[in-house]
């Protein structure tokens, strides 16, 4: 795994709501799936053949060994941790939707991801909240893409923040 590209904004300190504007662009590093990462991660949460298996997988709908999905999702998440997505604020998420895989990670691929802000916005029932819609995009080495994804982060506003209890 190397560090993450160059952010545009320092991210060694929390980052608010306020921080973030729609288009801006959070790129992270790279993370190589070692085969054998590839085989213990499908043996311990998706034990199916075309992961486990390289004669069952050539008679796959995939004709070769190919990593789990999950494995592709986790490691995303993985990445935008050590990019510091919202710098020293810990991601939560609220939602995750419109998840497509559209094609396979397969063992020794190095992947890295992207994520783009589409929208931010306040919680009506919680100022001190808001919501950080992101497009998040899993690509290979070669730049193809494996995965998109919509998260709703939720993140913590500064202006609320910033306001002494009454």
């Amino acid at each position: 795994m190397t560090a993450p590209a160059s952010p545009a904004q320092d991210r060694s300190h929390p980052l608010y709501l306020e921080d973030f504007a729609v288009g801006d662009r959070i790129r992270a590093g790279r993370f190589t799936i070692a085969p054998a990462l590839a085989h213990d991660f499908a043996a311990l949460y998706d034990p199916q053949p075309m992961h486990l298996d390289e004669t069952a997988a050539r008679a796959s709908l995939f004709g070769e060994l190919v990593g789990s999905g999950w494995q592709t999702l986790a490691v995303t998440m993985r990445l935008m941790v050590d990019a510091r997505l919202l710098g020293t604020t810990p991601i939560i998420g609220a939602e995750f939707r419109e998840l497509r895989f559209h094609r396979p990670m397969r063992p020794g691929d190095t992947l890295t991801a992207e994520a783009e802000v589409l929208a931010a916005r306040g919680s009506r029932s919680k100022p001190e909240l808001g919501f950080l819609d992101l497009r998040v995009r899993t690509f290979n080495q070669d730049g193809a893409e494996l995965l998109t994804q919509t998260w709703t982060l939720v993140v913590p506003s500064r202006s609320a923040a910033s306001t002494p209890p009454s």
